[in-house]
């Protein structure tokens, strides 16, 4: 009799059970990251979440790296970080689709959460969604597509989710060189960022800082632990690739900064040789050149004033490309060279020579492409403070 109850109990027990798993089994949700691209905006990889409906076939893709190309100023709007990226839903198939046209790699890592803990990340990014809630200021540091997903993982798990950092790559890095393993291959891009960013970017991140690059953030899931809701077990239950591509060769581009910089210094040399040698000054190639640093320098100092990305603040890429240069073309076209050009001259040099030490000091890092530049600078303004104005020399 006794052992008839027992059956009867186990039986009980088993139809209780069955639906409860089906139920715990109705979603489930993974991590997609997607290989950079050959645009620069596509150059750092990509993070998007999948949610699958298995009870219903439903195949969704959650991307929080959504831009509108045609908004309103958006050329200014991104520069001075007012530009809102949303989060976009689409199916599976259709954002599989277009990394398969670009032949970029995707891969998956499925996310071995309890039936509480899916069901309030499908709610999460469920509401997300909701029109009032799906755009978000975007920074590319500290709020983009994958610091997203990870700040969700972060809400819905809470203390629970162990990111074991110290099964991460354990060699420190700047952000700045996190996005030079980027675009070292597109040293224009490059140049550009160095020169775009302050040096906020030059203080070590810390791991989890790190995440805000898809990569970084895919490998930080792969070691990470979920503890506290039963048996210790990975963030990660199964991983795939999806979409596997052979890696672009990558090389650096013929036309690039590193020589075309150094054969302007060896000319400018050469030049201001000639020039002693005959007594001639060449102020034409500093009207040239001062007036595009000036020019770069407004720019600089407008990010540095208008702009509400952090990273644009205490540039000192300013040293060297001062606004005030063009304040000297303006000088150095008049007729009659007036007294405060030479103290100007003596000014600039001064500047050139701090960048130098700001650099040596690691008090921000500037693009190596750079080196000649500031030689340039340094040469010709040295050049003119002694001979501008002297008699002997024709100022052509």
């Amino acid at each position: 009799m006794i052992k008839n109850i027992k059956i009867v109990f186990l039986i009980f027990f088993l139809i209780i059970l069955v639906p409860t798993n089906s139920k715990a089994q109705s979603h489930r949700v993974s991590l997609l990251t997607c290989d950079a691209g050959e645009e620069i905006y596509t150059s750092f990889g990509h993070s998007a979440v999948r949610v699958q409906d298995l009870s219903t076939g439903q195949d969704l893709v959650y991307n929080y790296g959504t831009f509108d190309f045609g908004a309103p100023n958006f050329v200014l709007n991104f520069a001075g970080g007012r530009l809102d990226y949303f989060l976009s839903v689409s199916t599976f198939d259709r954002f599989i689709a277009e990394y398969d046209y670009f032949e970029r790699s995707v891969r998956e890592q499925v996310l071995d959460l309890n039936e509480t803990q899916t069901k309030d990340l499908v709610q999460f990014l469920q509401t997300n969604y909701l029109p009032e809630n799906r755009n978000y200021r975007y920074d590319f540091f500290f709020d983009n597509c994958a610091t997203r997903i990870r700040d969700a993982m972060r809400v819905i798990l809470g203390d629970q989710l162990v990111w074991n950092e110290q099964k991460q790559l354990p060699v420190e890095k700047t952000f700045r060189e996190l996005i030079d393993e980027k675009v070292l291959y597109m040293p224009w891009s490059d140049l550009g960022i160095d020169i775009a960013l302050g040096s906020r970017l030059d203080r070590d991140a810390t791991p989890f800082e790190e995440q805000f690059l898809p990569s970084y953030m895919e490998m930080a899931f792969g070691s990470a632990e979920i503890i506290g809701d039963g048996p210790s077990r990975p963030l990660v239950s199964q991983s795939r690739v999806i979409l596997d591509f052979p890696d672009s060769e990558e090389k650096m581009a013929t036309l690039n900064p590193y020589w075309i910089f150094w054969v302007i210094a060896f000319a400018f040399t050469a030049m201001t040789f000639i020039g002693h040698k005959k007594k001639r000054l060449f102020i034409g190639i500093d009207i040239f050149v001062f007036g595009i640093l000036g020019t770069i320098g407004l720019v600089l100092a407008a990010l540095w004033i208008g702009s509400e990305i952090p990273s644009t603040k205490w540039n000192w890429n300013i040293l060297w490309a001062f606004p005030g240069h063009l304040a000297l073309v303006y000088g150095l076209t008049k007729k009659q060279i007036q007294p405060w050009v030479k103290k100007y001259l003596l000014f600039a040099l001064i500047l050139a020579d701090a960048a130098v030490v700001f650099w040596i000091l690691g008090w921000q890092s500037f693009h190596p492409s750079l080196i000649p530049l500031l030689l340039v600078i340094i040469l010709r303004t040295n050049y003119l403070y002694y001979n501008l104005g002297g008699r002997s020399l024709k100022v052509a």
